[in-house]
């Protein structure tokens, strides 16, 4: 999975990510990180995480800039692990979304997700549970997605 962050004009980090499609079958409507399964070809999981960035929503490889990883963060409804990889972009991008798997991408100021963090009690296939969210706008960042990106905040400092 990649996190795509790009810093604008006037110097505020953007955070990246997919509005998933709402027919999906897995995670449908969420909200993540462009990213998906590593496939036999990919050299490493950092190659896997651009080449579905490059699939999804037309990230080219070599547009992205590795500066790092953060630690595997299960799925606990698909019991997946993923493996999210950090990679500064240019601003501006124009997006091309693999209309499959992608309803639209949202480029998210940074201080704006940190701000939206909160606690909430959801439902999900009848069972509620609670936890963090982040709510920017309509866009409710949860589940694995949030706990990424809590962990990338921790890594970079406010402001």
């Amino acid at each position: 999975m990649l996190a795509p962050l790009y810093l604008d004009a006037a110097g505020e980090l953007h955070l990246v990510f997919t509005k998933r499609r709402d027919d999906l079958r897995r995670h449908p409507g969420e909200i993540s990180f462009p990213g998906g399964r590593r496939d036999p070809e990919d050299l490493d999981l950092a190659a896997t995480a651009l080449r579905e960035a490059n699939e999804e929503i037309g990230l080219p490889p070599e547009a992205v800039e590795i500066v790092g990883a953060l630690p595997p963060t299960p799925t606990f409804v698909t019991n997946y692990a993923v493996y999210p990889f950090v990679g500064l972009i240019e601003p501006g991008f124009a997006w091309e979304v693999a209309a499959t798997e992608v309803a639209y991408v949202l480029e998210l100021p940074l201080e704006a997700v940190r701000a939206a963090h909160g606690l909430r009690r959801l439902v999900r296939r009848g069972v509620p549970f609670r936890t963090d969210t982040y709510q920017v706008g309509d866009h409710m960042i949860w589940g694995a997605t949030a706990r990424m990106v809590a962990d990338l905040l921790a890594r970079l400092a406010p402001g």
